[in-house]
């Protein structure tokens, strides 16, 4: 019996097939890397819709063949055929939704796979009611059989090699794996079909007869609605998957970011005290177990804040990034480099011989520190103040290892700085007055409890008092005064010397024009600056409110600098230097001689006097050399028309050699130390009032001339 093709639905039947395989392999991506509460709803509804479709592409093309006789088919044998694809459907869904897929596994998955794609075609077949029954030819029945096997090891394949991704280049190898696989499964059906041999004169014995070709379009409809919402649903579910999985990586990410910058140092990038505590935390837990010590290093710059306030927060930042590799380069990946704010760091070194361990490491510090930093054209020097606590010999705590690694970094600031100390139990009490004085000191200036001392400058020749010296006394109401050396360091540390010099500032001012309301002869004020206020750019700007709140002539105020302030950028100093020359403010170099002075910068620099350092002065007499110093400074002075002061007098014969070398003025406890000022007045009346004269007391601007050098 001769059996012909409807090609229409033979195209239908292998569109079905090429369809069904797409479908399956995004199916097998939702089994595969689905959530695990939705695997299982995607594998039983993803083992309908495939099954359905191989079925359907399986029975659409039974249907495509055209016998003499009308077919008949028992429909219990036939859903029994659908059956089974849906079983194997199932059977390759979760195969390919492992973790892995060995090549014994997936050679017994094919056989098996293959094998019920088999048994479903010849088992429709077998649901034909036809009579003779249908024979095959025995090697088409095998060669159909090794195609399905074989298709069914690549789609196996496939399946599971294709079901990550959702790239541009995933999708066309979907599409080709599709359109090759859907040609291996209809060739496995119509060579299957070859192999059927329909006896003549057979017929068709009870069963139900149906309308082949609007059969094979309902069937085929309804497959491919069945197999396009399954595939959309299945696309974009995955699409509100992927869509959750950026949102949930993104949201990772954040708090990756969050974390990072909760428990690290936005400017430096090092962990910060939080991270340091957790990590000392785990530390302290381990070396106990292992009865092994370590020991805590508390860093603290020196002189970093008069970097920062003097060159700005882009040149302490800079300085702060450097030292921050420089100690992290310092030490192993096992220990720990926190920055905890400000200047100051902390150091956990891990697993070292106690204090041997200790002091290596802060002698290498020391030293890479002691290398100058660069910045712009600049090199900065810094130095470093540490202390250094040890487990278990001196805490066995967090926090108590901590504090004792501060205060004995506090003592070793005290100690001149640029040193390292251990930590001892005399400690304590040392950084406990230093907080008391601190939180002491915030409140020293809202309570009035400063006061201004003047101290005279005489005339070497006349004795005239024509100016005066402001000195900060701190009176205490517990302790009484406290010495400038050492209120004056940490007032300079906590930030609270802008508005102390500021104070001075003012209160000098007013003071000048009280002695002048009160008919006092000529009597100017000099105030110190400190190298922090200097350059700030409401220094000028303080200076001037000062003389405008109370009324005085500028040249009743004297501005005193450490020749180190003005020296250390002397090309930005002038700017400052010029606009208080502009004002008609007098200008003095303190201590000089202690320092580094360019001669150039010197002869141009708008400037007054130069104060002769106390320690010239007190050798004057004893000390060729020293003589020699002072006797070159007046010489030098004089020849760039300034007034040479020396400080620290405390001799008869000191002033007369003074005066044989030439000295304008001097100030010390020979004449007076720093008294109130009602006794300032009594001075200045006992003292032969004559007129005053204004020699070298006019600033010369020298700026213009500066700026013409090359």
């Amino acid at each position: 019996m001769t059996a012909v093709y409807n090609l229409w639905l033979v195209g239908l039947s292998i569109c079905v097939a090429m369809l069904v395989t797409y479908t399956a392999l995004r199916l097998a991506s939702r089994v595969g890397t689905g959530e695990p509460r939705y695997v299982r709803v995607w594998l039983g509804a993803g083992a309908v819709a495939m099954g359905v479709g191989i079925w359907s592409m399986h029975f659409i093309g039974m249907l495509a063949v055209t016998l003499p006789v009308p077919l008949a088919y028992d429909i219990p044998i036939t859903l029994g055929s659908l059956a089974v694809a849906i079983a194997t459907s199932g059977f390759a869904l979760s195969i390919t939704g492992g973790a892995q897929l060995t090549w014994r596994r997936l050679s017994a998955a094919a056989l098996a796979m293959g094998s019920g794609i088999a048994g479903m075609h010849y088992l429709g077949m077998a649901g034909i009611r036809i009579r003779p029954a249908i024979t095959y030819d025995p090697r088409l029945v095998v060669l159909s059989v090794a195609i399905a096997v074989l298709a069914s090891y690549v789609a196996l394949w496939l399946f599971f090699r294709l079901r990550h991704g959702d790239s541009l280049g995933q999708a066309l190898a979907r599409i080709a794996a599709a359109v090759v696989m859907g040609l291996a499964i209809s060739g496995m059906h119509y060579t299957g079909m070859a192999a059927s041999r329909f006896a003549p004169g057979a017929y068709c014995s009870g069963g139900v007869r149906l309308d082949q070709p609007w059969l094979a379009v309902s069937i085929g409809l309804f497959a491919l609605a069945l197999l396009i919402l399954t595939l959309v649903t299945a696309i974009y579910d995955a699409h509100l998957q992927s869509r959750d999985r950026r949102h949930a990586q993104h949201l990772e990410e954040i708090n990756a970011r969050l974390q990072h910058q909760a428990t690290h140092d936005a400017l430096t990038g090092l962990p910060n005290r939080t991270f340091f505590n957790e990590r000392l935390s785990q530390e302290i837990s381990r070396a106990e177990r292992g009865q092994r010590s370590f020991a805590i290093l508390a860093i603290d710059l020196d002189r970093f804040k008069v970097i920062n306030d003097t060159l700005g927060h882009a040149a302490g930042d800079a300085l702060l990034v450097q030292v921050s590799r420089r100690l992290s380069a310092a030490v192993r990946i096992e220990d720990v480099v926190a920055r905890t704010g400000g200047d100051e760091f902390l150091m956990l070194i891990c697993d070292i011989d106690a204090r041997a361990g200790g002091a290596a490491v802060a002698a290498k510090i020391g030293a890479k520190l002691d290398q100058a930093f660069e910045f712009q054209s600049l090199a900065l020097h810094t130095s470093a103040s540490i202390g250094i606590s040890l487990y278990p010999s001196d805490g066995a705590a967090v926090d108590e290892l901590v504090a004792h690694a501060d205060q004995a970094m506090y003592f070793a600031k005290q100690s001149g700085r640029n040193t390292f100390h251990f930590f001892n139990a005399g400690m304590s009490i040392f950084s406990q007055r230093r907080l008391d004085m601190e939180n002491d000191l915030r409140n020293a200036l809202p309570s009035q409890q400063f006061e201004l001392h003047y101290q005279p400058k005489m005339d070497v020749i006349s004795g005239r008092i024509s100016s005066v010296e402001a000195l900060l006394r701190w009176r205490h109401p517990q302790h009484g005064f406290v010495s400038p050396a050492e209120f004056i360091p940490l007032a300079e540390e906590s930030g609270l010397m802008f508005a102390i010099d500021e104070w001075v500032l003012r209160e000098g001012c007013r003071q000048a024009r009280e002695w002048q309301d009160a008919g006092l002869p000529f009597l100017r004020v000099a105030v110190n600056v400190s190298p922090v206020n200097f350059r700030q750019s409401r220094f000028l700007n303080a200076v001037r409110e000062a003389l405008e709140t109370f009324s005085l002539d500028p040249r009743y105020l004297e501005v005193e600098l450490t020749e180190t302030t003005v020296m250390g950028d002397a090309a930005s100093a002038v700017t400052i230097l010029e606009e208080l020359s502009r004002m008609g403010v007098l200008v003095s170099i303190d201590d000089f001689g202690t320092g580094y002075s360019s001669m150039t910068y010197l002869r141009k620099l708008p400037i007054d006097k130069l104060k002769i350092d106390r320690s010239f002065v007190s050798d004057v007499t004893t000390s060729a050399d020293a003589t020699a110093i002072v006797k070159a400074i007046i010489s030098l002075a004089h020849s760039l028309r300034l007034k040479v002061v020396a400080e620290g007098v405390e001799t008869a014969e000191q002033l007369e050699q003074l005066r044989r070398l030439g000295c304008d003025q001097y100030q010390g406890f020979f004449r007076s130390p720093a008294v109130l000022p009602a006794r300032i007045a009594e001075m200045v009346l006992e003292a032969a009032p004559g007129t005053y004269t204004a020699d070298f007391t006019q600033t010369q601007s020298k700026l213009a001339a500066f700026k013409r050098q090359p």
